[in-house]
């Protein structure tokens, strides 16, 4: 089963609903980057999102250094920014509410 790609509209509403990311500049993925207090937070959130991430066959491209990880989210199977990129911002989101 192929993985579409959000349209337009569905994008807008997404993001609506997502007002920590930010879409990137070529509109194929959301990003957000997070400050935590030391590496260990850093690194212990990063592993909470990596178990949600795995089971669901979807994995961030994250970037850290020390304490702040940079997330962007893409379905490269979709070309572009998909519902599975939704459903896990708002795991991300969770984990840091």
């Amino acid at each position: 089963m192929a993985i579409a790609q959000l349209t337009e509209t569905e994008r807008a509403h997404a993001l609506a609903a997502l007002p920590c990311w930010t879409l990137s500049a070529d509109a194929l993925a959301i990003t957000r980057t997070l400050t935590f207090t030391d590496f260990a937070e850093a690194f212990g959130f990063m592993s909470r999102v990596a178990i949600v991430a795995d089971k669901d066959d979807h994995h961030p491209e994250w970037f850290n250094v020390y304490n702040r990880v940079e997330i962007r989210l893409t379905t490269h199977d979709a070309g572009g920014l998909s519902q599975r990129d939704v459903v896990l911002a708002k795991a991300i989101d969770g984990f840091v509410a």
